[in-house]
């Protein structure tokens, strides 16, 4: 799954208050380890979860108490920068747009260059959450920090070129200081499981994340209210967020027989519910965001030698074919997602097709070859 590592050594000081166990900075990390870099990891702890973000972004950030947690963190950070050792390139890891101001500073210190990994906007993510509609003011503050921040860096990284575009036209960032870094898979995690089988009785679906709207929930129960003639197709859901209330609410008032809310799972848990399943469902919103980027949830179903169906996009259809790697459906339509589903239910040679070119496609988003081609960006900087 990847070449030997290179024999010099890029060393790259890991930055931020990222979220030390996301997958982008994990896979990140392990990728860059992997093609011999020594990276070290140079964290500190802001926020304690997404719902804390979503707190303090609605208002909590006015509060002292918020504002002692900010400092005590970055002067965290400032002492861990000092017991760094010499490093070639700094790497802010996502989310990153506001770490970016301290992190400039050291790296001027250091007079080293400064990449950051956007991944996706925060300004973004607020705006479709609802957040700048309930605080103007606070989505003007969102908005300026992470346009500013994004001035700062040598380097950016996006993972779609369509995110690329986004940050362009939006904050008036030239093209040529991106370079594009593909969504990777935890490949440790995430690995067929032959000794795991869907049950015979059923044709299982599962979904599994965090209930925003960018991943179309309703849309899912809407085909699974249509396809309730069907006993033997049997919708999962495991996780919880923002839209978990409405979606069990939406299930009740359609009286959904087929359909089973499971909660959370752990991580080191999740991939075995994921080899149970016949088919993995991925995202059906309309959001920009969703058409933004390829998710996670996509790539970790073609790792695992699933079929996967989520909604069409040109973001999706530039690196993955319609009934080659996955099955692609009209976004937000419940009648489409229905009719896939039955089509895959009923046509069990599609999906052995589907799974195995997602799976010998899925190897160019592995670990290592994510992380070659973030040394190779970072690497940039230095020619």
């Amino acid at each position: 799954m990847g070449s030997s590592p290179p024999s010099s050594t890029l060393r790259v000081c890991f930055f931020g208050t990222y979220r030390a166990n996301y997958v982008r900075n994990q896979v990140i990390i392990h990728g860059l380890r992997a093609q011999g870099v020594t990276v070290y990891e140079c964290h500190a702890t802001l926020w304690h979860s997404v719902a804390d973000r979503v707190e303090q972004a609605g208002g909590g950030w006015r509060r002292p108490r918020f504002w002692g947690r900010v400092l005590r963190a970055y002067w965290q950070l400032f002492r861990a920068h000092n017991r760094t050792p010499a490093y070639d390139v700094l790497l802010v890891g996502y989310p990153g747009q506001f770490d970016v101001y301290l992190g400039r500073l050291l790296s001027w210190w250091r007079r080293k260059p400064m990449a950051l990994d956007i991944l996706m906007s925060l300004h973004l993510i607020a705006e479709e959450r609802g957040l700048t509609q309930q605080s103007p003011l606070t989505g003007r503050l969102i908005f300026w920090l992470e346009k500013v921040g994004l001035h700062l860096p040598d380097l950016l990284i996006a993972d779609t070129p369509e995110y690329q575009a986004y940050y362009c036209e939006k904050y008036g960032l030239a093209p040529g200081r991106f370079h594009l870094v593909p969504l990777g898979v935890d490949d440790r995690l995430y690995q067929p499981r032959p000794g795991i089988t869907p049950p015979g009785n059923e044709f299982r679906i599962i979904y599994y994340g965090t209930f925003i709207p960018l991943h179309g929930v309703e849309t899912m129960l809407r085909a699974a209210a249509l396809l309730q003639d069907q006993p033997r197709i049997q919708f999962h859901f495991y996780g919880d967020g923002q839209e978990r209330p409405a979606a069990e609410q939406l299930a009740q008032a359609l009286n959904l027989t087929n359909v089973h809310f499971q909660g959370w799972i752990d991580k080191e848990t999740l991939p075995d519910e994921i080899a149970r399943a016949h088919l993995c469902l991925g995202v059906f919103g309309t959001t920009k965001q969703s058409r933004c980027t390829i998710q996670n949830k996509i790539w970790e179903g073609m790792m695992m030698q699933r079929p996967v169906i989520t909604g069409d996009a040109a973001t999706i259809r530039q690196e993955l074919g319609h009934r080659q790697h996955v099955y692609l459906v009209e976004r937000a339509n419940p009648q489409a997602l229905a009719d896939g589903i039955l089509e895959l239910a009923n046509n069990p040679a599609l999906c052995r097709q589907m799974v195995a070119n997602a799976y010998e496609r899925v190897q160019a988003n592995t670990i290592a070859a994510t992380g070659r081609v973030t040394r190779q960006a970072l690497e940039s900087l230095l020619s």
